[in-house]
């Protein structure tokens, strides 16, 4: 994704969406960037959720309040603000540094 996005988690997704269904759904936004479909990284299935990302924060409250409940796939959405910005960077690091100690990265 982008270091200045505004970011939507996407939730409840069915199995048969992805990056591209996602994206479709949410192009209508003049300032949509990228629909990322979450995968388990093993098996390649979906995790059932996924995220969208907008350049301007118009189109991203837009699309929170017009697509939230809409049909993706065959499902409703269900959409929340995304915490991605919240999170403490050093602990971030950190968690990747066991990941390449453990040798899963």
């Amino acid at each position: 994704m982008f270091a200045d996005d505004f970011r939507i988690f996407c939730g409840d997704l069915g199995n048969e969406v992805n990056d591209d269904i996602l994206a479709r759904a949410f192009s209508r936004y003049p300032s949509f960037l990228k629909a990322k479909v979450v995968r388990d990284k093993r098996t390649g299935k979906t995790k059932g959720y996924g995220f969208v990302s907008f350049k301007d924060p118009n189109d991203y409250v837009r699309a929170m309040r017009e697509m939230n409940g809409k049909y993706v796939g065959s499902r409703p959405i269900k959409l929340r603000k995304s915490m991605w910005r919240d999170r403490n960077m050093e602990t971030v690091r950190k968690k990747q540094k066991e990941k390449k100690k453990l040798g899963l990265r």
